[in-house]
C-alpha cells in the first residue's frame, strides 16, 4: 500500500515537473523543474529495485548535467524576446518536422512485440546475496570491459580535440613550465617580504607594459600674407 502510494505521488510529481519544464518562460525556472523531475525519475527506480539507476540519475544528471545547464542559463546574457522573434516564421519547419517525428513513433509502437522469452525472463529469481550495483559491475567490468575501455576511449578523444579546438595563443601571457619547475637547482626558500614591498623584494620581475602610443602633434603652417 504505501509503495503504491509512494508509486502514484512519485510519477505526478514527474509528470507535473516535465510539463512545467516545456511550458515555463523562464529557463532558469525550466532548469529548476528539470531537477525536481529527476529527483522524483530517481524516486521511482528506488521503488523499482534499481537503486544503481536512481543513484546515477542523481550523481549524474542532478549533480553535472542539470547544474551544468543553470550556469550556462544564468552566465549566457541570452536575450529571449529577440530569440521569440522568428518563431512564426520557422513554425512551418517546425511543425513538419514533429510530424514527421510523430509518424517515426506510431511506426515503431505499430510494429514494436515482445520478444518471447521477455515473459520468462521476468519470472527468473534474482541471485542470492548479489546486489543490482554488483551484478551491473560484473557485467560492465567482466563481461563487456573491452567495449567500457572504448567507450573511454572515445570520451578522451572528445575531450582531448575541444580543448584542441579552444586553444588559442594570446601573447604577453605567462604559461607554467614543468620542466624548468623540476629541473631547478636549490632549495625553496622562505622569505619575510614587508608590507607593500611588492615582487622586486624576492627578486620576480613582471614583464613590462606595452607603451600606449602618444598622439601626434599637429603643426599649424600660417600663410606668409597673414589673415586680414
Amino acid at each position: 500500500m504505501i509503495a503504491a502510494l509512494s508509486f502514484y505521488a512519485f510519477a505526478a510529481i514527474l509528470i507535473a515537473s516535465a510539463v512545467m519544464v516545456v511550458t515555463s518562460r523562464n529557463p532558469v525556472h525550466s532548469v529548476l523543474f528539470l531537477i525536481l523531475a529527476f529527483f522524483n525519475a530517481a524516486g521511482l527506480f528506488l521503488i523499482a529495485g534499481a537503486e544503481f539507476l536512481a543513484m546515477i540519475l542523481v550523481i549524474v544528471y542532478v549533480g553535472a548535467v542539470a547544474v551544468l545547464f543553470l550556469f550556462v542559463v544564468m552566465m549566457l546574457d541570452i536575450d529571449f524576446a529577440q530569440l521569440r522573434e522568428g518563431f512564426q516564421r520557422y513554425a512551418p519547419i517546425g511543425a513538419i518536422i514533429g510530424a514527421i517525428l510523430l509518424i517515426e513513433l506510431f511506426m515503431v509502437l505499430a510494429t514494436w512485440r515482445f520478444a518471447p522469452e521477455a515473459a520468462t525472463l521476468r519470472l527468473n529469481p534474482t541471485p542470492a546475496g548479489v546486489t543490482n550495483a554488483e551484478a551491473l559491475g560484473r557485467i560492465l567490468y567482466t563481461d563487456n570491459i573491452f567495449l567500457f575501455q572504448a567507450c573511454g576511449l572515445v570520451l578522451l578523444v572528445a575531450m582531448i580535440g575541444a580543448i584542441v579546438l579552444t586553444l588559442r595563443e594570446r601573447p604577453g601571457t605567462r604559461r607554467q613550465s614543468i620542466a624548468e619547475q623540476v629541473a631547478r637547482a636549490g632549495t625553496v626558500s622562505v622569505r619575510s617580504v614587508p608590507l607593500g614591498a611588492g615582487l622586486k623584494e624576492i627578486g620576480i620581475a613582471r614583464p613590462p607594459a606595452p607603451e600606449e602610443e602618444k598622439p601626434k602633434q599637429v603643426e599649424h603652417h600660417h600663410g606668409h600674407g597673414g589673415h586680414h
